[in-house]
């Protein structure tokens, strides 16, 4: 896929600047976020976790024309600001960022949640809900003109899915996270949403017990009578980073086929 295009001053994302965290493979909501992204005009930076992981994602990262692909692992001290430093010394500012990470033990996830450790609930919410509010520290000098938060919550987050467990907990957190960081950025223009898709299988689901089977049944009682793809993510998520959705902040917006509606 070519993204000359991108340089297009009519697109609706041309001339913005963002980082995008949580890319896996190409099967991953980051990736399909990123392409969407580019489609629209937009110029990223991408990271990685790991070198265990950069080999699946540099050529993604290359492919999409990233203007950075950087290592991030938001357990070790300075990482996260680390990669913001070089966003500000690419880009200068920063109009968007996608907060696209989660984990859990797998333990702990597949446990009561009152058999949650404390080890494991910690590490759950400093990953998956935490960083969120650091990266948003670490951004807000770089969003001087304002500019869009997103992260990726789940149906989870209001209502028990069977083996979801302590990740409805930790999602619940992030998203009243995503109100009260709206509530503080507001005035400068820095708008926070979350994303809540409908089950997709990517390689973080894949931990999910029984996963197939929520798949099916979602398709069975969402009213559009299918699962969500993750280039309807990536859209949406695009629109709430271009000046369509400049009237909106704190929201958590499904795109699970409306399949949240149905009891």
């Amino acid at each position: 896929m070519s993204f000359d295009n991108a340089t297009n001053p009519l697109l609706p994302l041309a001339g913005k600047k963002g980082l995008i965290t949580g890319l896996a493979n190409d099967k991953s909501i980051a990736y399909a976020v990123a392409r969407a992204l580019r489609e629209q005009g937009a110029e990223i930076a991408l990271t990685y976790q790991n070198e265990k992981t950069a080999k699946y994602t540099q050529p993604l990262a290359e492919a999409l024309g990233a203007r950075l692909f950087e290592k991030l692992d938001v357990t070790q001290p300075g990482s996260l600001e680390g990669v913001v430093q070089k966003c500000g010394e690419t880009f200068g500012q920063i109009d968007f960022a996608i907060h696209s990470m989660a984990f859990c033990t797998a333990d702990d996830l597949h446990g009561r949640v009152i058999d949650t450790s404390e080890a494991g609930f910690d590490s759950a919410m400093n990953i998956s809900c935490h960083s969120f509010l650091r990266l948003a520290k670490a951004l807000e000098p770089l969003m001087a003109e304002g500019g869009s938060l997103i992260t990726m919550s789940y149906l989870g987050a209001e209502r028990v899915v069977r083996n979801y467990g302590v990740m409805g907990i930790i999602k619940a957190a992030l998203e009243s996270a995503v109100r009260y960081m709206a509530y503080d950025l507001g005035p400068k223009g820095i708008r926070v949403f979350a994303v809540s898709p409908g089950p997709i299988m990517t390689r973080a689901a894949s931990g999910i017990a029984n996963f197939n089977q929520l798949l099916e049944s979602d398709a069975v009682k969402a009213p559009l009578g299918r699962n969500v793809t993750i280039d309807e993510v990536g859209a949406l998520t695009a629109f709430l980073c271009s000046p369509g959705s400049s009237g909106m902040t704190g929201q958590t917006i499904y795109v699970d086929a409306g399949a949240h509606i149905v009891a």
